[in-house]
């Protein structure tokens, strides 16, 4: 099971979103205590507002073993880089300029000039493809799920990952 970390951001909820199920919505001021206490294992300011992802909440996950899904920026994703050197960073893609304008509108929870901040800072967040070490392209829920399914399970699979899950077998069989 994959489960999405829940990032902090002072931007208002939308729609349906619920505090401490999309975001911990948190007011400037609580951001920035966080920041002050380093509660943040990254942070960036995004389309006007700040989100972190929770240096605590991350470490109780990779203590229990668990994988850790990030949905984070580009300057997020180069961040958790730089603290992990081993994460695995996955750029997810639309299939064009025009489906992404037109998902954003048919969301029908920003303004006009949000949409267009929105498309041009996805144009600079689109050329640091080539920084990440996979890449999915949303055409299709199905597919991009498959895609990002399979790249989890290839990582688990890994020698490091599977000496780690399945420590009992590498010891009876004498591997070290």
């Amino acid at each position: 099971l994959v489960k999405p970390s829940v990032s902090h951001t002072t931007r208002p909820p939308r729609g349906q979103e619920i505090h401490g199920r999309e975001y911990f919505f948190v007011s400037p001021a609580e951001f920035d205590a966080m920041v002050q206490a380093d509660a943040f294992v990254e942070w960036a300011q995004v389309h006007g507002h700040r989100y972190g992802t929770s240096r605590q909440a991350i470490a109780q996950r990779m203590e229990q073993g668990s994988d850790v899904v990030l949905e984070i920026d580009f300057q997020g994703a180069m961040s958790i880089k730089r603290v992990f050197a081993n994460a695995v960073s996955i750029f997810i893609l639309p299939p064009s300029w025009e489906e992404l304008r037109s998902r954003l509108e048919r969301r029908g929870e920003d303004a006009a000039d949000i949409i267009e901040l929105r498309l041009k800072n996805a144009a600079l967040e689109v050329a640091q493809v080539g920084q990440f070490d996979f890449v999915i392209i949303n055409d299709s829920f199905d597919r991009a799920l498959f895609d990002l399914k399979a790249i989890v399970h290839a990582q688990r699979l890994k020698l490091a990952a599977q000496r780690r899950a399945r420590a009992g077998i590498f010891a009876a069989l004498n591997i070290t």
